[in-house]
């Protein structure tokens, strides 16, 4: 499972999807291990700019934010990425996340 979350500064996911310029990717398998740091660009004053993010994580399965509009709720789904909303240091973040996963698979 690849996922991304939304991060200013590499430590939290502390922004909106549409303000996400930097989008940090992991892999999960048996355990979780970094990928890559991606640069989204963002212009400060447009609206609707989740689907910027959207693109640019393609290949992930899961993308984490702060918060998101419906706009990117609805490209998100067509690009079959599954939106979770959520905040704090990235390591609690996604092991909050995959401890969820891990729950609902048993």
């Amino acid at each position: 499972m690849r996922l991304a979350v939304v991060s200013s500064d590499g430590e939290n996911v502390d922004l909106h999807l549409g303000k996400g310029r930097s989008v940090y990717v992991y892999d999960y398998g048996d355990e979780l291990s970094f990928v890559e740091r991606r640069d989204v660009e963002i212009s400060e004053d447009a609206k609707h700019q989740g689907g910027k993010v959207i693109k640019a994580c393609s290949d992930c399965d899961v993308l984490i934010a702060v918060q998101y509009g419906f706009k990117s709720k609805i490209k998100a789904e067509d690009a079959d990425i599954k939106l979770v909303m959520d905040e704090g240091p990235i390591d609690e973040v996604l092991e909050r996340y995959i401890n969820h996963v891990e729950f609902m698979r048993k």
